[in-house]
C-alpha cells in the first residue's frame, strides 16, 4: 500500500506542472524590426524600443505595437497570443492537469506575428504598411492582418486599442 501511495503521489506531482510551463516558460522573446530601420515602437504593455529590437513578453498577452518613423505613415500591428502545440501534447500524454496549468498561465501560447517585421509606407503615398517574413517577402498588409485578429485581440486590449472604436488610421 505504501508503494502505491508513493507511485500515486509521484504521478500527481508530474501532472501538476504543465509541460509547456517547464519547457517554454511563461515569457518569450519577441523580435521587432522595420524597413527602414530605427522606427520607434510603443507596445500596449508600456514597453518601448527602436527597431531592430528584442524584448521579453508574457506569452498569454495580446498586444498592440504602435510604430512610427519621421517621413513614414504611423501604423499599428495587433499581436495575437495563439494556442501552440504544447497543450495538445499534454492532453495526448495524459497530462490533463498540466494542460490546464499551461492554458491558464499562457505557457502553451505563442505570440503572432513573431518576429514582427513591418515595411512602413512613405508619407503621401497611396500604399499602406505591410508585414514581411524573415526573408523580406510580403506576407500581407498590416490592415489585412489587423482585420483578421481584431475581434480576438479586442477581448484583452480593449476595443479602442484594437481599432474597433473611433478613428482607425488604417
Amino acid at each position: 500500500m505504501k508503494k502505491l501511495m508513493v507511485l500515486l503521489t509521484a504521478a500527481a506531482a508530474a501532472n501538476l506542472g504543465g509541460c509547456a510551463t517547464v519547457v517554454n516558460g511563461t515569457h518569450t522573446s519577441f523580435e521587432t524590426d522595420s524597413r527602414p530601420k530605427s522606427a520607434a515602437v510603443k507596445f500596449s504593455n508600456g514597453a518601448t524600443c527602436t527597431t531592430p529590437c528584442t524584448l521579453k513578453f508574457r506569452r498569454k498577452d495580446h498586444l498592440r505595437a504602435d510604430i512610427s518613423l519621421p517621413g513614414y505613415k504611423p501604423t499599428y500591428v495587433l499581436i495575437q497570443s495563439k494556442l501552440g502545440g504544447a497543450t495538445f501534447g499534454n492532453v495526448i500524454m495524459g497530462g490533463i492537469v498540466g494542460g490546464v496549468v499551461d492554458a491558464s498561465n499562457g505557457a502553451s501560447n505563442r505570440l503572432s506575428p513573431n518576429p514582427l517585421i513591418v515595411k512602413l509606407a512613405p508619407e503621401g503615398s497611396p500604399e499602406g504598411a505591410v508585414l514581411l517574413d524573415k526573408k523580406g517577402n510580403v506576407i500581407k498588409s498590416v490592415k489585412a492582418h489587423n482585420d483578421s485578429v481584431r475581434a480576438s485581440v479586442a477581448k484583452t486590449v480593449g476595443p479602442r486599442l484594437a481599432g474597433l472604436e473611433g478613428n482607425d488610421p488604417q
